[in-house]
């Protein structure tokens, strides 16, 4: 368990790397503030000051991006188990959180094969919900010049998806290098 963009555990991984990170960031910028202030006999106006205040932005920015993925909860193992071991050798990506400025969905699994794009998520969402995400993964895909269909099946939906993983599993056209292409785009457009 790697914990790359896209692989089971990668939520895990970055809840605890993004944490870290976060207080590193805060702990230099205040390093620099005490530096300043010992080292200037108390006072406050230094440079030590205004490089200490300039260090806060990357660490609230740190605590931002911490924040989002500390409130995203991690896939459920029994859940990998059951898409993996239908999968075979399709090309899975696995704990994608799609944001628009509208909404956010959190994919548990998605799949890339031939023209099709089959994707599954744990959250009971509504149609409207499911189609503006279909409709938000077809425009991204387009604009990187790819074109495929989207279909994203949610928590009633699940044996669904499962089948559907089977189908394409059996009829598993050859990997061709926009599959890739199409892997990286998916990779882009989540956080």
């Amino acid at each position: 368990m790697k914990g790359q963009k896209g692989e089971y555990g990668y939520i895990k991984r970055q809840k605890r790397v993004r944490l870290i990170r976060t207080v590193l960031f805060f702990v230099a910028a205040f390093a620099v503030f005490f530096a300043g202030v010992y080292l200037n006999h108390g006072d406050k106006r230094s440079i030590y000051t205004v490089i200490a205040m300039v260090g806060v932005i990357p660490a609230a920015m740190a605590a931002v991006s911490a924040i989002m993925i500390w409130l995203r909860p991690s896939m459920d193992a029994e859940l990998y188990r059951r898409i993996s071991s239908v999968s075979g050798n399709l090309q899975m990506l696995y704990e994608l959180f799609l944001t628009t400025r509208e909404k956010n969905l959190y994919l548990d699994a998605a799949v890339i094969t031939g023209d099709q794009v089959v994707a599954y998520t744990h959250e009971d969402v509504s149609t409207a919900d499911l189609h503006f995400f279909e409709e938000h993964i077809t425009r991204s895909l387009r604009t990187s010049g790819l074109k495929r269909s989207v279909k994203i099946f949610d928590s009633g939906n699940q044996k669904q998806f499962l089948s559907r993983i089977e189908i394409l599993n059996d009829r598993q056209p050859p990997e061709s290098d926009t599959d890739y292409l199409v892997r990286t785009a998916l990779l882009a457009i989540a956080l």
